[in-house]
């Protein structure tokens, strides 16, 4: 007779349930969740997650899809007692683990309510609503169209009711409203404590509440957003919004290089300083102070900004600007005028007589856009690259911004994060290269870190198969688009559709699409056609239906169930070369005496391969073929640190043994 549990562990306090309590068959956690299963890594996990806390030692950890990562870190997290940060990649894994996995622990560890979480979900700042420029906007006529009228409307009375502020509650306000962004809560306008809103604010709530909680979950932007603000201020005890904490979680931590490179950079656009100049002319309208001489310093600076951005190198997409010396010589006559026109607006906004306090926030916004030009045009530091990007913006407006990247982070992260922390756990399912670590470490700047790569739950030699085609010509030569599609109509057929077919850029995904239009018996989904989110539900209530899908769809897509059986990819997800920060990080790597291509390049792509792969099986009922149509992964030397660093499925070039996979199914 199985041995009674111990009253102890039914109403226990949170630090009295041992982790082996907690997850272990028969323990709290198989009594009170539904699809309960033992899984020795998610044990694992959450007793190295322990041993970190309490050590005050980083770890960094890879545990395989079906693992059960958020119990694995909560737990010991709660046990714990400290204040920690949970960062994640996306805002949809934030909700998951506020409106589901604590309410579920919080019911697990008491169930007699004795005890409660002192948790809070923190986005960033334009996700919520500026109460001051809403009702600064009432009565002024800067709505435009029918459109935006119907939606001030529906905020005016949402803003009655809503406790948080969040506009993720208005689920009727189209993602790309322009009228959002007129009366969102970003940093540009905010008057901290003058503002006459200040009591009523929805950033004071948050951050009062970050300061009462015990665990504040955030995204990897909000989160470097806020570290890039504490280190230009010094980290002054005011600055950020994130409270100090013993510890951080960074959950999806694969994302960390890129996201930090963004927040550690600079970047200014035509956009940021027309908004400027916009935002000084609706506020000085508004308090009837708009003089002859401001609107001149703006319609100076307009113009100066606008024939600057005209003289940038011409060029698509993003690219390097390294002959920025060259280019101030031909042009520095324009970019001092243009550093002249931002000293006359301050001044003339300085000058200005008893001033609202929303003026001094014009002015700092002007010397900060200064600053930053200087840094973009002349500074020399050698950590750093300098590029331009050109995008569509709405109502076919050209958007150009120049930037500046840091080429390595690892220092950066290092002293400002790693350093200053007690204890950093990194997870996610893809972290690992050939096994180890050593690509995260250089990358990222982590030293004297403990390290795991836990199993996954799944049984990935019977529930999936990988084909490659050993026929297929080299994914860059013109031959291949024609082959590919044809090769993905039969694996379509067999699979009867059901598939997500991936690429690494939109004009191979474009022309195979358009290959195959007509040829399909299937639905095809396109992306591009319509929202991330409503391509993905139609994905799931069609049946046999066939997404042609981007980078975007390579991570956090999660469709479980027969409805998707097949994951397709075009070619070996090396990032772009000519990418200039990519571009940058290989020479650096090289001129240091490294090998880029086998530090930095292959262990990018084997990395983003696996979250490609790791669309397809998400439950142990999952079944599927994955498709790699790029035959240099058996060809080249390299391709072994790519099939060394997969989870161990079934592998095949035979097009009879996928036939056979199905044909069992």
């Amino acid at each position: 007779m199985a041995p009674t549990p111990q009253p102890a562990v039914a109403g226990v306090k949170k630090q009295e349930v041992s982790l082996y309590q907690f997850f272990a068959p028969g323990g709290v956690l198989s009594r009170t969740h539904p699809a309960y299963e033992f899984r020795r890594g998610q044990l694992q996990m959450a007793q190295a997650v322990e041993l970190a806390l309490e050590e005050k030692r980083h770890l960094i950890v890879e545990a395989g899809t079906g693992t059960g990562k958020t119990l694995a870190y909560l737990v010991p997290v709660i046990r714990s007692g400290k204040r920690v940060i949970i960062s994640t990649g996306t805002k949809n894994l934030q909700e998951q683990l506020f409106h589901k996995d604590i309410p579920f622990l919080e019911q697990a560890l008491f169930p007699e309510g004795e005890g409660r979480l002192n948790v809070c979900y923190m986005k960033g700042r334009n996700n919520y609503l500026c109460r001051k420029k809403l009702y600064d906007l009432t009565g002024q006529p800067v709505l435009s169209g029918l459109e935006e009228i119907e939606h001030y409307r529906a905020i005016a009375a949402w803003e009655k009711t809503t406790q948080t502020g969040d506009r993720a509650e208005l689920a009727e306000l189209p993602e790309a409203s322009a009228l959002w962004h007129k009366i969102d809560a970003s940093s540009d306008a905010c008057i901290g404590q003058k503002c006459s809103s200040w009591d009523k604010c929805f950033i004071t709530e948050m951050h009062r509440r970050a300061m009462e909680s015990d665990i504040i979950i955030v995204n990897h932007h909000l989160f470097f957003a806020d570290l890039s603000i504490k280190q230009q201020a010094e980290y002054a005890p005011d600055a950020g919004i994130l409270p100090e904490v013993g510890a951080v979680i960074f959950d999806e931590a694969h994302e960390l290089e890129d996201v930090a490179g963004s927040y550690f950079g600079v970047s200014v656009s035509n956009g940021r300083v027309e908004e400027l100049c916009r935002d000084v002319e609706a506020s000085l309208q508004r308090n009837h102070m708009l003089s002859a001489s401001i609107s001149g310093a703006l319609k100076s600076l307009r113009e100066r900004a606008m024939f600057f951005f005209a003289l940038l190198p011409q060029g698509e997409g993003r690219f390097s600007f390294e002959n920025r010396r060259d280019f101030l010589e031909e042009n520095g006559d324009e970019f001092t005028s243009l550093q002249q026109s931002f000293t006359r607006l301050n001044s003339e906004l300085e000058n200005l007589p008893s001033k609202p306090e929303e003026v001094f926030n014009f002015a700092r916004r002007a010397q900060e856009l200064q600053v930053q030009f200087g840094f973009l045009m002349e500074s020399e530091d050698a950590n750093t690259v300098f590029w331009i990007e050109r995008r569509r913006g709405g109502r076919d407006k050209l958007n150009v911004y120049l930037q500046a990247t840091p080429i390595d982070v690892a220092p950066i992260l290092k002293t400002c994060l790693f350093d200053k922390l007690e204890c950093a756990v990194l997870t996610s399912a893809t972290l690992a290269v050939g096994g180890g670590f050593e690509y995260m470490r250089r990358r990222l700047g982590l030293e004297h870190t403990r390290e795991s790569v836990l199993p996954s739950h799944f049984d990935y030699e019977n529930q999936a198969l990988l084909y490659v085609p050993p026929d297929l010509p080299d994914p860059r030569t013109p031959q291949f688009a024609a082959k590919a599609a044809d090769r993905i109509r039969r694996l379509l057929e067999i699979t009867r559709g059901r598939a997500f077919v991936l690429f690494t850029s939109y004009a191979q995904m474009n022309d195979v699409y358009q290959r195959l239009l007509g040829e399909l018996d299937f639905p095809m989904l396109l992306q591009g056609d319509a929202p991330k989110s409503a391509l993905l539900e139609e994905f799931r209530l069609t049946p046999n239906a066939v997404l042609f899908a981007t980078s975007s769809f390579w991570q956090g897509v999660d469709v479980q169930g027969e409805q998707l059986s097949c994951v397709i990819i075009d070619r070996l997800p090396f990032a772009v070369p000519s990418d200039p920060v990519v571009a940058a990080r290989v020479k650096s790597i090289d001129a240091e005496g490294g090998n880029a291509f086998f530090q930095y390049q292959v262990p990018a792509a084997v990395i983003t391969l696996k979250q490609g792969f790791g669309r397809l099986i998400r439950s142990l009922h999952d079944r599927g073929l994955l498709v790699l149509l790029d035959n240099r992964i058996l060809k080249k030397q390299y391709g072994r640190v790519f099939v060394e660093s997969l989870p161990n499925y079934r592998k095949t070039t035979e097009m009879r043994q996928v036939e056979e996979f199905f044909g069992a199914s």
